[in-house]
């Protein structure tokens, strides 16, 4: 039997990178999954790639806490239920010290990677709870554990995003909702390769001690696992995947 049989997920950013890698894990494994993301021609055009008995496009700005609650709805009213979740979705920003930020610039970098974790996380575990129970993935970042200069917004977020995590997973430990973060090193996207240089990129991946950058699939297995009943004893807790980076 399959890892995810007859269990509905949701996964925000589903449409590329580490997002669509997960709702192809998902998905092959037996899940149906709602694929959320401002991208809606992107979850489109996934959705059909794999069969829409096995995904459903949803578009959704996660910075909205109503559009987030709609997309709970969605799978509920869709499909029957929710079973798991991955809070996937984010931005990144030039890089810029602190005191230059742009007030804008600052809350939408937060309205982004850490509000719309916390609208997550407050839609989907009534739906989940109503349907017997299940896990969550917030996707956080090696960075929720280290700083990084010239990115205060980010960094904020996803420290601040794995302090929310600890405390869902104590919240709700005794409804059967396992609550747990990962963490990735740099990670091969088709936004990391349109924002830098291949210098600049072989200059990151000499950061990690496997000496290259993350593929989306790698992050994908670790939040794959921590989803499934294989990972049954685990919550509460943040697990890099980073190639030795956070090992230096």
């Amino acid at each position: 039997m399959k890892l995810f049989q007859d269990k509905i997920a949701i996964v925000t950013g589903g449409a590329s990178g580490i997002g669509a890698a997960i709702v192809r894990d998902l998905a092959d494994e037996g899940a149906t999954v709602i694929i959320a993301d401002f991208d809606e021609d992107g979850a489109i055009r996934l959705a059909d790639e794999l069969g829409r008995d096995r995904a459903a496009p949803f578009g959704v700005d996660v910075s909205d806490p109503q559009a987030v609650e709609a997309t709970v709805a969605f799978a509920v009213a869709q499909f029957g239920g929710l079973h798991l979740a991955v809070n996937n979705a984010g931005i990144g920003a030039p890089a810029t010290k602190l005191a230059d930020i742009a007030i804008d610039d600052w809350h939408r970098v937060l309205g982004v990677d850490l509000h719309s974790v916390f609208y997550g996380l407050k839609y989907e575990i009534p739906a989940i709870i109503a349907s017997g129970g299940g896990a969550i993935v917030n996707m956080a970042s090696i960075l929720g554990a280290v700083g990084w200069a010239g990115s205060a917004a980010y960094v904020t977020s996803k420290h601040a995003l794995l302090g929310m995590t600890k405390t869902a997973a104590l919240d709700y430990a005794d409804q059967n909702i396992r609550i747990n973060a990962v963490g990735p090193g740099f990670v091969t996207t088709p936004a990391l390769e349109k924002t830098m240089t291949d210098d600049e990129r072989s200059g990151l991946a000499a950061l990690h001690a496997l000496g290259r950058l993350a593929r989306p699939e790698e992050v994908a297995a670790l939040t794959s696992f921590l989803l499934s009943d294989r990972a049954s004893f685990m919550t509460g807790t943040y697990y890099p995947v980073d190639g030795g980076y956070l090992a230096r």
